[in-house]
């Protein structure tokens, strides 16, 4: 696995290699607001998973996914928060997340 000094580096990269979609979480599905693509946790895998820790403020602890639909046509990556901040998720999309994030 490759190692960033940030988030936005670690965003910028994958979006190098093809990972171009801005997904977000959206209760049980991710979502890409640009097109509107929504894919449901059996339509997606996770490819890899990077956690970010900050220091000094808990605020800033984010986790990228990188995501790519199951015939791999679509790509891109997931911000998500953890711990106070985390977003609030179906049990199904959560297990998807927590397969991966441990």
């Amino acid at each position: 696995m490759k190692s960033f000094d940030s988030l936005v580096d670690a965003i910028e990269y994958y979006k190098t290699i093809g990972f171009k979609m801005d997904f977000n979480l959206a209760f049980d599905h991710l979502i890409c607001s640009e097109n509107m693509i929504r894919l449901q946790p059996s339509a997606f895998e996770i490819i890899e998973v990077i956690r970010f820790d900050a220091s000094t403020d808990p605020g800033e602890e984010s986790v990228l996914f990188v995501v790519q639909s199951m015939d791999g046509k679509l790509k891109g990556t997931l911000v998500s928060a953890y711990g106070t901040y985390a977003d609030t998720v179906s049990k199904d999309l959560l297990d998807k997340l927590k397969l991966h994030h441990s």
